[in-house]
Parts: structure tokens; C-alpha cells; sequence
């Protein structure tokens, strides 16, 4: 018996649609991580991108627990010194609702140029709408 590694030729990639309505952030982050890095599928291979496209709609109905809401900081630096900036989660759900989601996403992806490529497969979008009716998502119940 031969061992199957998948190359990013042989990949059939399907797109999946969640709704992210009252869904606790950290959960939803580590389900659409699995799903982007194709740790769902049987032929997932470490070293390959063998991922789905994950499209997530309602980002700005997103749960945090306890109080996270007033004490989780989100961190960014202007490249000058003393530039560190921060904005509590409370402030970056009403500015950027997507960046919630998408900031816990990509901190459960690998940290190279793989992880960069999976990342890239997200979608996410604050209302009932997205652009991506053509593709087909499949309704997936995270």
C-alpha cells in the first residue's frame, strides 16, 4: 500500500458558504481554518493547498464570550516609532466587522507563504449578500 500525497493539480476545490449569525468568533474561526487548510477532506496533505473557498456572510453578528468586548485589543503598528496603535473589539466591530473574524482566521494559519495562499481563499462579508451566487457555495451549518 502506497501513501497519498495530494498536489495542488489534483484538487477539487468546492466553495462553502456560512452564516456567521451569532456564532461565537473563536469557534467559527477554528472550523473555517480547518475547512480553508482542507483538514475536512481525506486526501489533506500537510504540504499542499488541498483547501476549500470558504465565503462567510453576517460577520457583524458575531458573538465574543465574557469581556472581550471591552478588554480584547487588536494591535497594529504605523512603521514610526511609538506607533503602536490599539482599538478594543467593541470599536473594530463597528468600524471594520470583517477584520473580527478574519484576525482570528488568519492566527490559525500557518505563518508562510502557504498559509498566506489558504488565507487568500476566505471571503468575508458583513450583510446577507455576496458577489459569489455563480459559483454555487454550498450551505454549510458550522
Amino acid at each position: 500500500m502506497k501513501t497519498y500525497f495530494a498536489r495542488k493539480d489534483d484538487v477539487e476545490r468546492r466553495w462553502v458558504l456560512i452564516d456567521a449569525k451569532d456564532k461565537i468568533v473563536g469557534r467559527l474561526a477554528a472550523e473555517i481554518a480547518s475547512i480553508l487548510r482542507g483538514k475536512n477532506k481525506p486526501e489533506y496533505t500537510p504540504h499542499a493547498d488541498v483547501g476549500d473557498f470558504v465565503v462567510v456572510i453576517n460577520a457583524d453578528k458575531v458573538r465574543l464570550t465574557g469581556n472581550k468586548w471591552d478588554k480584547k485589543k487588536y494591535y497594529h503598528h504605523s512603521g514610526y516609532m511609538g506607533g503602536l496603535k490599539a482599538t478594543v473589539a467593541k470599536d473594530m466591530l463597528n468600524k471594520k466587522p470583517e477584520e473580527v473574524l478574519k484576525h482570528a482566521v488568519k492566527g490559525m494559519l500557518p505563518k508562510n507563504s502557504l498559509g498566506k495562499a489558504m488565507f487568500k481563499k476566505l471571503k468575508v462579508y458583513v450583510g446577507d449578500n455576496h458577489p459569489h451566487d455563480a459559483q454555487k457555495p454550498i450551505e454549510l451549518e458550522a
